[in-house]
């Protein structure tokens, strides 16, 4: 895969990069979600999120390089059903944001797991992130340069590396920001409540 990748255009390469780090900056669903876990459970748990989101993208980069996102999302009334899914997700979270007492935030500092559970199965339910990775990364391969899923794997490892780095960056200075606030942390619950809500709602409706 290595060796395919060192034979791709240097041009398309930096064009991919240039368009993914757009993309991860572009604040979306991610960004959202990690900016939310940060607010609620401090910066560890905001980049903890955002490390879920990563590992749940390249589950849907996997799938996509070999076939299975295209053929499950075929069948009818499959996309409904993992998009509602993932809607009833997050209302399932925004429930316990909006019931956490304000010390909840030093029990998310330290339950990074459950963050990263969190982020996980977030975007593992989110069938536009496959759909998106369907139709994004062929626009950068090539048959000439070597086998497809060589291309389509190690170009998915290399957005979810960037989209890591800049949504942990985001679920991180939601965190600090949470923290400087102190007597008001409490309020930061309800805002991660509206926000999964919201994100919820924007699975639903788009």
């Amino acid at each position: 895969m290595i060796e395919t990748l060192l034979s791709m255009d240097p041009a398309t390469i930096a064009a991919f990069m240039l368009a993914s780090v757009v993309l991860n900056l572009t604040p979306g669903a991610d960004v959202m979600f990690a900016s939310a876990c940060g607010l609620s459970g401090g910066w560890r748990s905001g980049a903890a999120a955002a490390l879920g989101v990563a590992l749940g993208g390249g589950v849907h980069v996997a799938l996509a390089t070999v076939g299975i996102s295209a053929a499950v999302l075929s069948v009818p009334h499959a996309y409904d059903a993992i998009r509602w899914a993932g809607a009833g997700y997050l209302l399932w979270l925004a429930w316990g944001a909006w019931q956490s007492p304000p010390a909840a935030l030093q029990t998310g500092q330290r339950n990074l797991g459950a963050a990263v559970r969190k982020g996980f199965v977030t975007n593992l339910l989110n069938p536009k992130v496959a759909v998106f990775i369907i139709a994004f990364l062929p626009q950068f391969v090539s048959p000439d340069v070597g086998p497809i899923w060589h291309q389509t794997l190690g170009l998915g490892l290399m957005f979810i590396t960037s989209g890591l780095i800049i949504t942990g960056g985001y679920g991180a200075l939601a965190g600090v920001f949470s923290t400087a606030l102190g007597p008001v942390q409490g309020v930061m619950g309800k805002v991660s409540a509206v926000v999964f809500g919201g994100l919820a709602a924007r699975i639903v409706l788009e």
